[in-house]
């Protein structure tokens, strides 16, 4: 799944992973990532909308953290470690968006790189 998208993503996570370091909140996290996004010219949403549907209903309120040139899920955890439930949740959010890609990532790793999981369909 490498490609010029996903390389900016983890690029810019880095940076601020490099910056503050682990062990912040998750929120913290996803608010320089976006402040990140913004100096390099990524485009993005925060807290994207997306709806569930259940045997044909329509069933809102589902939100994923940010969602990338309208193509990459991106999913931010603060913790110890990436428990499989995260990555359930991550495939989740792309079946629900009909996209392919998403990058999972735990801010929470003494080093980014180790917290960094690449998901797709």
């Amino acid at each position: 799944m490498t490609d010029e998208v996903t390389n900016n993503i983890i690029g810019a996570a880095i940076e601020v992973h490099r910056t503050l370091g682990p062990g912040l909140l998750e929120t913290i996290y996803e608010s320089a990532l976006c402040h990140e996004f913004q100096l390099r010219s990524i485009y993005f949403e925060r807290q994207a909308y997306v709806d569930v549907v259940y045997k044909d209903k329509i069933i809102k309120g589902q939100r994923i953290d940010i969602l990338v040139e309208q193509s990459v899920v991106v999913e931010l955890k603060s913790a110890k470690c990436l428990s499989d439930i995260y990555i359930a949740q991550t495939l989740s959010y792309l079946k629900a968006t009909k996209l392919h890609k998403a990058l999972l990532i735990n801010f929470g790793q003494l080093r980014l790189v180790d917290g960094i999981k690449r998901i797709s369909l």
